[in-house]
């Protein structure tokens, strides 16, 4: 009985062996490949909105009457562009923009001067404008964190010196583009293939300015010189950006 048994086995497996060899073989396995990192080299556009605040000293050369304007704030919108070029962890690229304020008039403090007489100064910026080296770091394929340098202007419809214990007033230009220098930073996130959002703080220095009053508009400050100082803006900003190289391979990653 065991010897049958045995038999029966091995003819069931020869039987096996055979119809296996019969079998097509498989296919080899494609090695797994990882998706590329994402990057952030290329052209890029978009928004943003946010917040300015200003903040200036203005003194007269005459009676040292000093207007402070405090830190006025004021909404900001705009756009941006730029070019990024990404090299390992590394990165570095130019960028511009342009911000409209939506809230612009500035009014610095009242103060008494000669025969009694209270003043008070009044200034509008109109938009603000940027251009910057941007320089950073790139953690998790997606998240940037970066610095920014270099100029920017802003165009102010001028600085209006009102008598207020008379309504006499003088303005010292219809208008003007005023310049100076920018630093910032912020950090930036792709959540999508061709798509980032942002987060940014900036701080532009303005160059002082010095106007006089004409004596006919307000006899009491006749031939007075007045110089602003200390004229620097700081921004406040969310955007969100459109990359123009996104997608393709990129899209792998998501």
């Amino acid at each position: 009985m065991t010897k049958t048994l045995t038999g029966v086995t091995l003819i069931l497996l020869a039987t096996g062996i055979a119809r296996a060899a019969d079998l097509p073989a498989l296919p080899p396995t494609a090695p797994f490949t990882a998706p590329p990192p994402f990057s952030f080299t290329g052209p890029y556009v978009g928004g943003n909105l946010g917040g300015a605040w200003t903040h200036h000293d203005t003194i007269d050369a005459l009676f040292g009457l000093n207007f402070t304007s405090g830190n006025n704030g004021v909404f900001i919108g705009g756009g941006q562009a730029g070019f990024n070029y990404q090299f390992g962890y590394a990165l570095i690229g130019i960028e511009g923009d342009f911000e409209w304020t939506i809230k612009n008039s500035s009014n610095d403090s009242t103060v008494f001067g000669p025969f009694g007489n209270a003043f008070q100064l009044t200034s509008n910026n109109r938009w603000i404008s940027t251009a910057a080296v941007r320089f950073g770091f790139v953690v998790e394929d997606c998240l940037l964190f970066y610095g920014k340098v270099g100029a920017g202007w802003a165009a102010n419809n001028g600085f209006t010196v009102t008598n207020v214990t008379t309504g006499q007033s003088f303005t010292g230009s219809n208008s003007s583009t005023n310049t100076g220098w920018l630093a910032g930073f912020g950090l930036e996130w792709a959540f999508a293939p061709r798509w980032t959002v942002k987060l940014e703080y900036d701080y532009l220095g303005i160059n002082d300015r010095t106007f006089t009053v004409d004596g006919t508009a307000i006899p009491a400050l006749a031939g007075d010189t007045f110089t602003a100082g200390n004229r620097n803006i700081q921004m406040g900003k969310v955007g969100i950006n459109y990359l123009f190289n996104g997608g393709g391979p990129l899209a792998a990653r998501y």
